[in-house]
């Protein structure tokens, strides 16, 4: 796909990764839909190609010719949160919030949700079930596997990492000691619960604006651990057959501050939910016919200022205060 004429005045963005890297499908047929609603007001941007900074005082966004850009009223963030980079990707989206755009997700939430041990944090605070977790600062992961009380089996992931990549089960205790040296040491590792009666399945809410709005049942094919779609698991879609599950997902998506959220539920005993990790930017099948119309309506209404998150789940009607907002009433990040 490819969008040759963009209007350096366009309102509404789609903000992709850095080429060359293709647009996946849904954000591809997201763009689609976009542009046939919104025309010359929508363009598709890549982080690579746009410099930011102050001239003349004022904040200024330019493409790699030189000429100015106008910062869009909405970006649709379609970037994955655990591959930013502070000095980069999320510079550039902490500008645009700073020259009045609407993010969808906010750039907080999209942070929050960039670490799986930030994520605990606040669902633990807000109240939500969450698995027993472990990680650490600067401990030595040698000393950390030696904790006394350290449980086992368990998860461990990294706490930046997406797509299930580097995920796996620990069985004992001895092994993971013996594994520690050779565990990659670039970021922290979680050390999380393993939910037994959700080994190899997880559920997949999509929820948009505080609806559920997608649902599948995700399964390993091997009996192994990962179900994630990314790592060979196989989808059915569900949507209604577990409305707690749904409703512990909107809820996980408000504490977090998501508009657009994919969260991942694991299946505990008699009928319980446990909440595996949230996600600022989720994919979806084809056969999740609402999420792309769900979304469209959740640009439509922040283009017409209604309904604005604030990244810590606060929702914000009209457009009173807008430049206040984003220029004075977040913390510093």
């Amino acid at each position: 796909m490819t969008h040759a004429v963009r209007p350096a005045s366009a309102e509404v963005w789609l903000l992709a990764r850095e080429h060359p890297a293709a647009l996946r499908r849904p954000t591809d047929e997201l763009a689609r839909a976009l542009r046939a609603v919104y025309g010359d007001r929508f363009a598709v941007w890549r982080t690579d190609e746009l410099v930011l900074g102050v001239r003349g005082g004022r904040l200024v966004l330019r493409t790699l010719g030189g000429a100015e850009v106008a910062a869009p009223k909405v970006v649709c963030v379609r970037q994955l949160p655990g591959s930013m980079h502070h000095d980069r990707e999320v510079s550039l989206l902490r500008h645009l919030e700073r020259m009045g755009a609407a993010l969808v997700n906010p750039l907080a939430a999209h942070l929050a949700c960039r670490n799986k041990l930030w994520q605990l944090q606040e669902l633990a605070l807000a109240g939500l079930p969450v698995p027993d977790s472990l990680s650490y600062a600067t401990a030595p992961l040698e000393g950390v596997v030696r904790t006394p009380g350290f449980d086992v089996p368990c998860v461990v992931k990294p706490v930046t990492g997406y797509q299930g990549r580097s995920v796996f089960l620990a069985p004992d205790a001895h092994l993971l000691r013996e594994m520690a040296g050779a565990l990659a040491q670039d970021v922290p590792l979680l050390f999380q619960e393993h939910v037994a009666t959700s080994h190899g399945r997880d559920l997949r809410v999509v929820v948009v604006d505080g609806e559920p709005v997608a649902a599948e049942l995700r399964t390993s094919c091997d009996g192994s651990l990962a179900s994630n779609l990314a790592r060979g698991g196989s989808a059915t879609l569900c949507p209604g057959r577990y409305p707690q599950a749904e409703a512990l997902a909107v809820r996980a998506a408000r504490t977090m501050g998501l508009a657009v959220a994919g969260v991942d539920l694991l299946f505990g005993p008699a009928d319980t939910y446990t909440i595996c990790e949230v996600n600022a930017v989720p994919g979806w099948r084809p056969g999740m016919t609402g999420v792309i119309p769900a979304i469209a309506a959740c640009v439509a209404r922040r283009l017409n200022g209604r309904g604005e998150l604030d990244g810590r789940g606060e929702k914000h009607r009209g457009d009173e205060g807008r430049g206040d907002r984003n220029l004075g009433d977040r913390e510093p990040l």
